[in-house]
């Protein structure tokens, strides 16, 4: 049985608030995205959550903060426990709260449109819906397709970027690498490029006729009264 980390984000909010852990040393150790952590440290998230002291509860000592604080590649590792809790075992659909549950439509076509790898029980996995409920939002069938905006179910709350992670991860895997068609337009090969005739929009200069120029000149001059002999009369 494998010791888990209780209440991991009050952890973290914790962690951030009374240590001077990295970010990447408490999100490996709460198990969590290091932008997560980040976005604790700036006040994005987990505003309502009070943090959870592990020293207090047995999950960490204080030996072990200071060893991490003084090396940033040290890896936190959980004390041993003095009541073991069992592993729970989910079976089906994640659960979301009711009041996240309107968001869910939002997060699966953002889901079909920027992942198209993942599969229905993936989706499922992720954001606890039916197979049905993705098929119809696939298909445009839904009945209420029209008012339907794609939304980052990590940003929605409804999973946590590393399961998002995992699950593209684990789609992607025997996929061949999308060829140059798919990626779009690419650079032209520099052979192809020199091929391509000068632009045109820039109209050639015309020749200087000098007898021109001298003739408007004089005849500007002539039609100037002189000033100056003016005066002397």
């Amino acid at each position: 049985m494998s010791q888990q980390l209780l209440m991991p984000k009050a952890t973290a909010v914790w962690l951030v608030d009374n240590t001077a852990l990295s970010f990447d040393q408490i999100a490996t150790f709460c198990k969590l995205h290091p932008l997560e952590v980040k976005a604790i440290a700036d006040g994005e998230s987990a505003q309502g959550i009070k943090g959870l002291d592990p020293i207090s509860t047995g999950q960490l000592s204080r030996e072990e903060i200071a060893r991490a604080e003084a090396n940033p590649y040290h890896k936190l590792k959980l004390s041993d426990p003095k009541v073991r809790v069992p592993e729970s075992k989910r079976k089906g659909p994640r659960y979301t709260p009711v009041s996240k549950r309107q968001d869910r439509p939002n997060a699966i076509l953002w889901l079909v449109r920027n992942h198209p790898e993942l599969k229905d029980a993936q989706i499922s996995r992720l954001v606890g819906t039916t197979k049905s409920t993705i098929e119809q939002i696939r298909e445009r069938t839904h009945w209420n397709s029209a008012n339907l905006a794609p939304m980052d179910p990590v940003t929605l709350g409804l999973c946590s970027q590393i399961d998002l992670d995992l699950e593209v991860e684990r789609a992607s895997k025997g996929r061949p690498l999308p060829t140059a068609a798919e990626l779009g337009a690419t650079l032209e090969a520099a052979r192809e490029t020199e091929k391509l005739p000068y632009s045109t929009d820039v109209e050639e200069e015309k020749e200087i006729d000098a007898d021109a120029v001298f003739a408007k000149l004089k005849s500007l001059k002539s039609a100037t009264p002189d000033e100056d002999e003016d005066e002397r009369f």
